[in-house]
């Protein structure tokens, strides 16, 4: 495990060193501003900054003088001193490793890690190799400790260097002499290199949505071909003859005898075999102006949101997950943006919910229902509602009645769900024109195969300055709770403000609500009072 601790570290570094030695290590501390821009990254990750882009003798000096200060007279640290190199490099970060089990002292671990990185050279094999090995896991894992605390353009710097020096091993870059490289500086040009690939694949991944969203939207203003008329049985029982109505879409078809067999059928039959209509997208500039009234804060969160309507006739957005902090109002945006684009919202939450409910139960059981997206449409009576799924992260993990995380794969993918297999009812379901909304405190539980479906975008906690913008949207939300009309309720007044501005100073929408609560519960025992 890696420790950084830098005020214990200073206390023991007292002994006395070779004035040059200090001299030169005292160099990469100060040279361009570093110790300021590196402040508070773990010690492996505070070297692998300094020597990526200029590796020199200065910067293995300052580590020689951090560990001569804890363990003075060190033959291997002189060794190292006078040839940096993995001959005397590794011997060093093993006596480091025998030393820190000798005398407690974890950090000389994370020293002899550093020794190990600014020793490797290229090509690796045997005992490098597996120095490798330990230095990127002591980089992982020091990266996780830092990685929502640090600014975008150091964990660019980062993930470029990590990605690299994993990479390092088998890529094996030379230079043009034919000769060894630094590892340190090959996994920086490495890192590079692969970022440059996935800023590029970004790009065509972008442009082929845009054409496949324009190809929908052709199809989509193509009126369809009456079923009766493109190969299918006119006489069956479930055949839909009339032609689909433009922005209406067939669900699903299910044969009338199996409606009358299957009583749990019977409150569907009102959306199946026929067209349901599709919520058409509002004039987005008034959603825009609606939702940045009441989050200005998540601006950034609600363009993210409605970039990906334009265009569209009907209302239906790509999944994407709310990440932020508990409180943050991520649910409360969630639901208003569907509110405020007229969509029925189905919420489910993720803690309670297993895989067999909301994916549908089977027939063969008592308790067979279909799956909760085919309830959302039942609910509101058309084919594109919104589905939120809060606090996904909480999920069970047990598999015995199936997981949600494991049934929202094939939901959530187009291919798949425009053609979704109802175990209830036994028919092929198009929930294409479903949207999917979720939220999470943290995305790091989450499958790598579920987090790839979502768009993730961080959702940003509210300061006092967004009070006056909060409130009104709360009150009404109390008064909803209430079932009263929010226009008999006042708004707070100056006093009233006052008192909330002291006892809410940003953060937690949800804390905010429940001081407002209180603030209403003494104004309405004022008002009978009196």
């Amino acid at each position: 495990m890696i420790h950084d601790e830098d005020d214990e570290d200073d206390r023991r570094m007292q002994s006395v060193l070779d004035p040059a030695l200090v001299a030169e290590g005292a160099a990469a501390d100060s040279a361009d501003d570093q110790r300021k821009r590196l402040e508070g990254l773990p010690r492996i990750l505070r070297y692998a900054l300094l020597a990526q882009n200029r590796f020199d003798r200065d910067v293995a000096f300052r580590l020689v003088a951090e560990i001569d200060a804890i363990c003075p007279d060190l033959a291997q640290t002189a060794a190292w001193a006078d040839v940096v190199n993995e001959d005397t490099g590794l011997p060093l970060a093993a006596e480091l490793d025998r030393l820190a089990v000798v005398r407690d002292l974890p950090l000389l671990r994370t020293l002899g890690d550093c020794a190990r990185m600014l020793s490797l050279t290229l090509p690796c094999d045997g005992e490098s190799f597996e120095a490798f090995r330990r230095v990127g896991r002591a980089m992982i894992l020091a990266f996780d400790q830092v990685a929502s605390t640090v600014d975008d353009q150091q964990r660019f710097e980062l993930e470029q260097l990590i990605y690299g020096w994993a990479a390092c091993p088998v890529a094996a870059p030379f230079d043009s002499a034919g000769g060894s490289r630094p590892a340190v500086t090959s996994a920086t040009d490495l890192g590079y290199q692969m970022a440059r690939y996935r800023i590029r694949g970004a790009k065509i991944d972008t442009a082929r949505r845009v054409r496949e969203d324009i190809e929908r939207q052709q199809e989509a203003a193509t009126p369809p071909e009456p079923p009766g008329l493109s190969g299918s049985d006119p006489t069956s029982s479930c055949a839909i003859v009339e032609p689909v109505a433009h922005h209406h879409v067939v669900v699903g078809s299910i044969d009338d005898a199996a409606i009358k067999i299957h009583k749990f059928i019977q409150p569907f039959r009102k959306i199946l075999n026929t067209a349901l209509p599709l919520v058409e997208t509002p004039a987005l500039g008034q959603v825009r102006n609606t939702l940045a009234a009441e989050f200005p804060y998540a601006i950034d969160v609600i363009d993210f949101a409605l970039a990906d309507l334009i265009g569209r006739p009907t209302a239906h957005f790509r999944p994407f997950l709310l990440v932020g902090d508990a409180g943050a109002g991520k649910s409360h945006f969630a639901r208003r943006l569907g509110e405020v684009l007229g969509l029925t919202i189905w919420r489910t939450d993720a803690a309670q919910s297993d895989g067999n409910s909301f994916a549908g139960t089977d027939r063969r059981w008592h308790s067979a229902k279909p799956c909760h997206p085919l309830l959302a449409i039942a609910r509101g009576g058309n084919a594109n509602p919104m589905v939120l799924i809060d606090e996904i992260e909480k999920a069970g993990t047990r598999s015995d009645y199936g997981r949600l995380w494991d049934c929202l794969l094939g939901l959530l993918e187009p291919e798949t769900s425009a053609r979704y297999p109802d175990p209830a009812l036994q028919i092929t379901l198009d929930l294409s024109h479903v949207s999917y909304v979720a939220t999470a405190n943290t995305a790091d539980p989450i499958p790598s195969p579920l987090r790839d479906r979502f768009r993730i975008v961080s959702f940003p906690k509210p300061t006092r300055a967004d009070l006056d913008a909060l409130l009104p949207g709360l009150i009404r939300s109390i008064a909803g709770d209430r079932g009263l009309d929010s226009r008999w309720t006042a708004p707070v007044d100056a006093d009233e403000q006052a008192a909330i501005a002291r006892a809410w100073r940003g953060g937690s929408v949800r804390r905010l609500r429940r001081i407002l609560e209180a603030i209403l519960r003494t104004r309405d025992q004022s008002a009978r009072r009196h």
